[in-house]
């Protein structure tokens, strides 16, 4: 990501520039940081994870959403566009617009060389100020690699690695199930 201008911008400024543009940036405290293209693979990996949701949440109260969602973190002070995010029971939102939800149950990034450790470090910090946020995942994307991250009651997180097609995941948040083999097909 690339940080534009060097002045402060205040989050209402943030949010009628992202309203009024076709390209996405992020916000972090007051800077925007234009977001670049993904790779082939980090586009089929996050259609097969909602792919993959989709039909499980059929009939829950859950709902899959893509990277076109908005989510606001630290109370307005942040904007993320994750790779796939799931809401369950009614969305909330940052204001009467609709763009920018607030409550997040899961959220899901795919891993690029460029954002993996912004990814893994100081946007997984702001993802955890997200009360509503029950797990977290990682997904690689040149390789069959997907980290999970689960809020336990405490607020402590538990962290599991997966290595290999074979291998498969429950999310209890959402009462899903991943297979690595979905997750990467035609990858």
């Amino acid at each position: 990501m690339v940080s534009l201008p060097d002045s402060y911008v205040s989050p209402e400024e943030y949010l009628a520039r992202e309203r009024a543009t076709e390209t996405k940036s992020e916000y972090w405290d007051g800077r925007i940081y234009a977001m670049s293209g993904g790779s082939v693979y980090h586009s089929l990996i996050a259609a097969n994870l909602i792919a993959v949701l989709w039909p499980q949440l059929r009939g829950k109260p859950c709902r899959v959403h893509g990277s076109d969602l908005r989510i606001s973190a630290a109370n307005g002070k942040r904007y993320f566009y994750p790779d796939v995010s799931v809401i369950c029971g009614p969305a909330l939102f940052d204001d009467e617009r609709k763009d920018t939800a607030t409550n997040p149950t899961v959220i899901v990034e795919v891993l690029s060389e460029s954002t993996a450790a912004y990814d893994r470090g100081p946007k997984f910090l702001s993802y955890q100020g997200i009360a509503t946020l029950q797990e977290y995942l990682l997904v690689h994307q040149d390789q069959p690699v997907l980290e999970h991250y689960l809020r336990r009651s405490d607020d402590t997180w538990i962290y599991h690695k997966l290595e290999g097609t074979a291998s498969g995941l429950e999310l209890p948040s959402i009462q899903c199930s991943l297979k690595l083999e979905e997750v990467y097909l035609s990858v």
